[in-house]
C-alpha cells in the first residue's frame, strides 16, 4: 500500500483518479502520512491529490450512473468529499498549469456540465409536456362527473356512493400532483445550471418531477376505474372488471421504464453519500 508508480501516485490517488470509492475508504481507514496521502512525484502529474479528484475520470467510471447531469453530479461529490479531508493551503495551491483544483474541475468538466444541462432539459420538457395533458384531462373531468348532475339541484346523481367519493379524492390527487410535477419540470427549466445546481438542487427536483408525475398517472387510472363502475354499476361483467384493471398498465409501464433512472438519481443524491465515510480532517 506505500508503493508508487512510475507517476508517484499512491493506491489512494488511484482510487480517487478512477473514483472507487470502496478503495478509498478502506485506505482512508488505515490511515497513512501525510506524505503519501497528499504527494506525488511527477511534478508534471501535479502533487496536490485535490488535482486528481478535478480531473475527468475514465468514460467506464464516468458511466456507473446513467444521464450527464447525474455523472456531473457524482463528480461534484467526489471533488467536494476530497476538499474536506486535505489542508486548506491545498484548495488554493496552483498546478504546472497555474490553476487551482477548482479552475481545473470547471475546465475539466465544460463539457459534461453543457451535456448535463441538455439532458435536464430535454427530459423536462418531455415529462412536463405528458404532465400538461393529464392536468387538461383531470381538470375537465371535474366538469363532467360520471352519472351526470341532478337537474333541479344539479349535485352529481352517485354523490352518496363510495365509488363517487374514490373518482373525487383520486382526481383532486392527480390534478395536484399533476400540477406540482409542472412546476418541478418548469423550474428545472429555468435554473442557473451553474455546477452546485447538479450536487443537489436539480437533482431533487428532478426526482420530485418524476414521484409526482407517476402519482398523477396512478391517480388519474384510478379515477378511470371508479367512473367505469359507477356508470356499469347495474350490469358489471367481465368485460367491464378487466378493463379497470388493464387501465393500470400504463402506470406499471411507466414505473418499469423509470426506476433505472428513478433508481440512479436516489443513489446519486443520497445514497452514494454514504459510500464516503464520515468526513473528518485528515490531519
Amino acid at each position: 500500500m506505500y508503493h508508487l508508480d512510475e507517476h508517484g501516485y499512491s493506491i489512494f490517488h488511484i482510487a480517487v483518479l478512477y473514483r472507487h470509492a470502496n478503495v478509498f475508504n478502506l485506505i482512508y481507514e488505515i490511515g497513512f502520512t501525510k506524505e503519501l496521502f497528499v504527494t506525488c512525484e511527477d511534478e508534471d502529474q501535479q502533487n496536490n491529490i485535490l488535482h486528481l479528484a478535478a480531473k475527468l475520470p475514465h468514460p467506464s467510471r464516468i458511466g456507473i450512473v446513467s444521464g450527464a447531469a447525474l455523472q456531473m453530479q457524482q463528480e461534484l461529490l467526489w471533488f467536494k468529499e476530497i476538499e474536506k479531508i486535505v489542508q486548506p493551503s491545498f484548495l488554493e495551491k496552483k498546478n504546472s498549469n497555474g490553476q487551482t483544483p477548482q479552475e481545473l474541475f470547471t475546465q475539466e468538466h465544460k463539457e459534461l456540465l453543457k451535456s448535463g444541462e441538455q439532458w435536464m432539459k430535454n427530459t423536462s420538457n418531455s415529462c412536463m409536456f405528458v404532465a400538461t395533458i393529464i392536468t387538461t384531462i383531470i381538470f375537465a373531468a371535474v366538469f363532467s362527473v360520471p352519472g351526470g348532475n341532478d337537474s333541479s339541484k344539479g349535485l352529481p346523481l352517485h354523490l352518496k356512493e363510495t365509488w363517487f367519493q374514490v373518482f373525487v379524492i383520486s382526481d383532486a390527487i392527480a390534478l395536484s400532483s399533476s400540477s406540482i410535477s409542472i412546476l418541478m419540470f418548469l423550474s428545472i427549466l429555468t435554473s442557473r445550471y451553474t455546477e452546485d445546481d447538479f450536487l443537489e438542487l436539480l437533482p431533487f427536483k428532478l426526482m420530485v418531477g418524476l414521484s409526482t408525475l407517476f402519482i398523477s398517472i396512478i391517480t388519474m387510472m384510478v379515477a378511470f376505474s371508479t367512473t367505469l363502475l359507477l356508470a356499469y354499476h347495474d350490469r358489471l361483467n367481465c368485460v367491464t372488471m378487466v378493463t379497470s384493471v388493464v387501465a393500470f398498465v400504463p402506470a406499471i409501464l411507466y414505473a418499469m421504464l423509470q426506476y433505472p433512472l428513478f433508481g440512479d438519481i436516489f443513489f446519486s443524491t443520497y445514497h452514494s453519500r454514504f459510500l464516503f465515510k464520515p468526513s473528518k480532517p485528515m490531519f
